[in-house]
């Protein structure tokens, strides 16, 4: 798979949690990428994601900027 394809892919579960309700909750930083958890609003429910993309990467991190987190 390419890398843009993957990236998209990233991006768009990151999209589909937060318009789920959900917010980052986490980030762990590791050789493989980063590990995202993302808690719902409710506080009960946590997905968790490997975004393995520099670009999906810096896509949570603008999200976390702009959605004050």
């Amino acid at each position: 798979m390419s890398e843009y394809r993957q990236y998209l892919e990233e991006k768009q579960k990151i999209d589909i949690l937060i318009q789920k309700g959900y917010r980052i909750n986490s980030i762990r930083e590791h050789l493989d990428g980063a590990t995202v958890e993302f808690l719902h609003q409710n506080e009960k429910e946590i997905e968790t994601l490997l975004i393995g993309t520099a670009n999906a990467r810096k896509y949570f991190s603008s999200m976390l900027i702009k959605l004050g987190v």
